[in-house]
């Protein structure tokens, strides 16, 4: 099939590349197939889709092996084949593998609540799918249009997926703020792309690279605050200080699969376009943005881990606020390799630290979330205090919770945890960042008390109750849903297996820049 375009009136026409793009293709289109579905479909059968959602993200993460024989390219300019709209390269299947992982274990947390009705099926499906086609396009995309564009598929099913709990007015309000503040986003980063592409004349990522250092010096300044604005909008997405005020009240009013997907995939999708557009594309301004991300790494750790210790464990304070701004420090965490990416002659060790970084934190903070939901449904607060005891309801449940707050905290045995923290504070000090590693390892001992308080109140004796002693019987828990389980057992088996093996993962990030 070929695909015509005009542009200074050539004729440009070339094959595509059907599997290079077969991932984020396979999500949009078995998402339009259950939304079409959910015409016909009779209520007592809606179940129905979920399962095809499933499949659909079960096959566009199987497509990935066949991209691991080499470097993809399509959509390419004619009289220049080197310069693509999307390339799928190894930094593209590592990403896409993040993404697409992450939506499948935010849909197996999704079949439960959709079958008790408490969201509309098909429209939720869909909104999930159409986000993880736009997550998945956003790593392949090398020209500016394509990554705001799918910039935007991520995000604006997401708003929608925030406010889907019809007649929940702090759902409504979390969606509302969500929107607004995304939107005043996108149309700075807008801005900052068209400065941009007037100092450059194109729209092309590594086109820009090479003539930004041509700039004349009357446009330098246009290009200078094109490349400050474009940053805009990615350090929304990652939750940057002053930029993640949205963080808490989205996460609490979403449903709880949805916060679990955002924090998450959606804080993938801002860690990619900042690292294409910084790395990629203003390799040459790195003077700007990279003492910039540094700060923002500062501020971001410290306002998160800050905010997550005056979490009490008491009646008002929920567990998913915690979850909230603990991700709002790990955004600090995951900043710093991009920073030091700046100050470096070869960037790709730093962002092989940030991209194995955002591997482990996906694995342990999405079990986290599914141990969140287990809880949820026996009290819906979510309140610290509901998971007081929690060991002697729901012992394998407790302690993976507790295996993956010491992952999040780097304590063995969370060995992927420390591991993951080492190579990011390694990057800041090789590349001279000496007083962002130390901000860096104060926060981390920040974080140690409310993750270890959190672990602790697991295996406390549940308040009204006496202690369990020798020889007592423990009672029988209620079966969990087996989509709910899986999702744990998933999580808790992928954080075991590269706590044991904390190479594979480091070498697998390793080398991926393009």
């Amino acid at each position: 099939m070929n695909v015509a375009e005009g542009a200074a009136g050539v004729s440009l026409v070339q094959s595509v590349d059907w599997t290079a793009i077969a991932p984020p293709t396979i999500a949009a289109v078995v998402g339009l197939a259950v939304l079409v579905a959910d015409l016909f479909v009779p209520e007592n059968r809606k179940p129905l889709l979920g399962w095809i959602s499933l499949a659909g993200l079960a096959a566009a993460l199987a497509s990935l092996l066949l991209l691991l024989d080499g470097d993809r390219e399509t959509f390419c300019l004619t009289g220049d084949a080197g310069v693509c709209s999307y390339t799928a390269d190894r930094f593209t299947v590592v990403i896409q593998l993040l993404v697409l992982g992450g939506a499948l274990l935010t849909a197996l947390l999704s079949v439960s609540p959709l079958k008790d009705k408490e969201l509309p099926a098909g429209e939720y499906w869909f909104l999930l799918l159409s986000s993880a086609a736009g997550a998945a396009l956003l790593p392949a995309s090398r020209d500016l249009a394509t990554l705001v564009v799918a910039l935007e598929v991520a995000s604006l099913p997401a708003f929608a997926l925030v406010g889907l709990r019809r007649g929940d007015r702090r759902s409504s309000e979390a969606a509302l703020k969500f929107f607004l503040s995304s939107v005043t986003a996108t149309a700075v980063t807008l801005l900052g792309g068209s400065f941009v592409y007037a100092a450059t004349g194109t729209l092309h990522l590594t086109e820009i690279a090479v003539k930004l250092t041509e700039v004349d010096g009357d446009l330098q300044t246009l290009a200078r605050t094109g490349v400050a604005l474009t940053l805009v909008g990615f350090a929304f997405k990652t939750a940057a200080v002053p930029f993640h005020f949205w963080v808490p009240d989205t996460y609490i009013g979403a449903p709880l699969p949805v916060a679990a997907y955002l924090s998450v995939v959606g804080k993938a999708v801002g860690f990619t376009g900042l690292i294409l557009v910084t790395v990629v594309a203003f390799p040459s301004y790195a003077d700007v943005w990279a003492p910039a991300l540094a700060v923002l790494a500062a501020l971001t750790m410290t306002a998160g881990n800050v905010a997550a210790l005056r979490q009490q464990a008491g009646r008002a304070f929920s567990a998913v606020r915690l979850l909230a701004w603990s991700s709002v420090g790990q955004a600090g965490y995951l900043l710093v390799p991009i920073a030091a990416a700046g100050y470096v002659d070869d960037p790709a060790d730093a962002i092989g630290a940030t991209v194995a970084y955002a591997l482990m934190y996906a694995a342990v903070n999405l079990g986290a979330f599914a141990v969140a939901a287990l809880v949820a449904r026996s009290t819906p607060e979510n309140r610290l205090t509901d998971y007081r005891g929690l060991y002697a309801r729901h012992p394998l449940a407790a302690l993976a919770l507790g295996f993956f707050l010491l992952c999040l905290a780097g304590l063995p045995p969370g060995i992927i945890g420390l591991f993951a923290k080492v190579t990011v504070f390694q990057a800041a000090v090789d590349a001279g960042l000496g007083w962002l590693a130390v901000v860096m390892a104060l926060n981390v001992v920040i974080a140690l008390y409310y993750y270890l308080r959190w672990t602790a109140l697991l295996f406390r004796t549940p308040e009204g109750e006496a202690p369990v002693r020798e020889g007592d019987v423990p009672a029988r828990t209620a079966s969990l849903p087996l989509p709910l389980t899986a999702a744990i057992a998933v999580t808790a088996l992928v954080g075991i297996v590269l706590s044991g093996a904390p190479q594979m993962v480091l070498r697998f990030s390793e080398s991926v820049l393009f």
